[in-house]
């Protein structure tokens, strides 16, 4: 008679128990909800608000885009400025072509350097890597010193064009695709090539009809992150435009900083949106179709040794390679020289408050706060990306708990969607009034970068911890282990390996942040980004030569991050 009430006393126990587990879980969520929605959903919120509502002081005529009215009045009024379109045509276009020249580009790389065999492929592979992580300021600096005035290409006049524009967005975006075609072209099966070729067809042929559509969903996954990169490479078109190529995020800056009219910068920041939400759904669509039309099996392709059909692909690689070197070369020599001489008085002026007037602090001392404002925002991004991390790696039997998660994941990867100037551009409508009044807070900077940096320590974590067999935790909650306990035996060495990781790549995203930057900082408080910035955009050679050995020095604290990240990064087998 005693088995029922044991029964029920059990099963009383289990329900109990799967409650205060739903509890814990909810208080954990909580944290990165909060801190998600204070500092992303509200500001993006009062953002769009001010578009409809209308706001600022600029009146009509009194920006580049003219004012408007409130409502859907001012709205539309707002959109049928011909210069609206202009400016979300060149922003579109260029986006499309450093994305093509990306990937076309990408292609021959990805095959050089995954499907050859040569001495050296590896430390090339790696000098490949470096423009990717560089921070955008220091390469359109570098791009500057080699296409802007008294430098060694000035004679092609490139400087303001949309062309040394697309040309940095290639620089950026070359690595990209080939890290992600590349490893996928190694693993292709060679065996349908070889029967191809058996059969006759030429190796163009081959590569259009048989490797191509075996690399679509590559190419396609490729193109997609490339596009949104291009589409927001903000700092590149501030300096290397020169008034003459802008892009949506370079007019928002505009509108807020030099015309004030908050409302036309909203609507310009909703476009904004517009084009990564459409350039998203469009991806998605394509990756699908090419996922279906990808049918080749994987397999262990024998990697070559170069030989003369393989010129081609070394021709186009080594010439991308050379134009690859080049921005940062000759960054390095134009901040070795003023007036026509070799010095290091470039360095040296950047200990120095009184080198130039343009800046109100030393930028050794605008370093400082860099580094300072870096470390706070990886703090925070791996605190609640870790966490983040965390929930979305659960696998719940329930329904209701399954949905929450789906859509507690769309939240947490919002951020990565939306362009740092955006953010920025938020963060200055929403946070000067009530009831934060953290516009004049030296805090509001790192929390930008923090937001920024989330989605990338998330995307980082994310795998291994999903990788660790749920049974594992099953066993630890058996013997008797709590929700701590369990986290820290068996997530514990995921956590603590992959967040290093993360907090390398935040810390070197926040050191050379400057889209969300470039509205928060202050004069006292500016980064390096925004001190490298303030000092390009000046005549003076002791100011160009400043820009050149800051962007130098910004560039080697970056890469120096990523080495070590890589360095430090745990092999597959060591994380099993």
């Amino acid at each position: 008679m005693q088995m029922p009430n044991n029964f029920a006393d059990a099963r009383a126990r289990g329900t109990k128990t799967s409650v205060r587990a739903a509890l814990v879980w909810v208080c954990v969520a909580l944290l990165p909800v909060v801190f998600l929605s204070v500092f992303f959903l509200w500001p993006l919120v009062s953002m769009v608000t001010l578009g409809f509502s209308g706001g600022g002081a600029g009146g009509e005529g009194a920006s580049s885009v003219g004012g408007a009215g409130s409502g859907w009045a001012g709205v539309l009024e707002v959109l049928g400025r011909r210069r609206i379109w202009q400016v979300t045509a060149m922003t579109v276009g260029m986006a499309v072509a450093g994305t093509l020249g990306s990937v076309a580009l990408g292609i021959p790389g990805a095959y050089v350097l995954y499907c050859l065999r040569f001495r050296g492929q590896r430390a090339v592979r790696a000098f490949v890597s470096v423009p990717f992580v560089l921070p955008t300021m220091a390469v359109a600096i570098g791009f500057s010193a080699l296409f802007g005035a008294d430098a060694p290409l000035a004679s092609w006049h490139l400087m303001g064009t949309k062309t040394v524009i697309v040309m940095a967005m290639v620089f950026f975006n070359y690595s990209l695709a080939v890290r992600v075609i590349g490893p996928l072209w190694q693993g292709l099966d060679p065996r349908a090539q070889q029967v191809a070729a058996a059969l006759g067809a030429t190796p163009t042929r081959t590569f259009f009809t048989v490797t191509f559509p075996a690399l679509r969903p590559a190419i396609v996954s490729a193109a997609a992150m490339i596009f949104l990169f291009c589409s927001s490479a903000y700092a590149l078109v501030q300096i290397l435009g020169s008034g003459n190529a802008t892009t949506l995020e370079a007019e928002i800056y505009n509108e807020t900083v030099a015309y004030m009219d908050y409302r036309a910068a909203a609507i310009l920041s909703l476009l904004q949106i517009a084009i990564v939400l459409v350039a998203v759904i469009v991806s998605e669509k394509l990756r699908g179709s090419a996922t279906n039309a990808g049918t080749q099996k994987l397999g262990l392709r024998p990697r070559l040794t170069p030989s003369a059909k393989h010129l081609p692909a070394l021709a186009v690689s080594g010439a991308t390679w050379v134009f690859l070197a080049s921005p940062m070369v000759a960054l390095v020599l134009r901040s070795l020289r003023r007036g026509g001489t070799w010095t290091l008085a470039n360095y040296a002026d950047l200990l120095r408050a009184d080198a130039t007037d343009r800046l109100q602090t030393s930028v050794a001392n605008s370093l400082l706060i860099s580094v300072g404002t870096a470390l706070v925002a990886t703090g925070l991004a791996v605190i609640v990306g870790g966490v983040i991390a965390v929930i979305l790696s659960r696998s719940p039997r329930a329904t209701v708990a399954r949905v929450a998660l789906k859509a507690l994941d769309a939240l947490f990867v919002l951020p990565l969607g939306v362009p740092a100037v955006t953010i920025g551009f938020g963060f200055l409508v929403s946070m000067s009034g009530p009831p934060l009044y953290l516009a004049t807070s030296w805090l509001l900077v790192p929390i930008a970068q923090a937001v920024v940096a989330v989605p990338l320590v998330v995307r980082t974590m994310l795998p291994a911890l999903r990788a660790i067999d749920p049974r594992q935790r099953e066993v630890c909650a058996t013997l008797g282990a709590n929700y701590w306990r369990i986290l820290a035996t068996v997530d514990g060495p995921y956590l603590w390996r992959t967040g290093v990781i993360g907090a390398g790549f935040a810390l070197a995203v926040s050191m050379g942040e400057f889209g969300a930057t470039s509205f928060l900082a202050r004069p006292q408080t500016a980064t390096l980004p925004v001190a490298i910035y303030t000092l390009a955009g000046k005549p003076g050679v002791t100011e160009q030569g400043m820009a050149m050995a800051g962007s130098v020095i910004l560039a080697v604290i970056t890469a120096s991050i990523m080495v070590a990240v890589e360095r430090f990064r745990p092999s597959r087998t060591a994380m099993m």
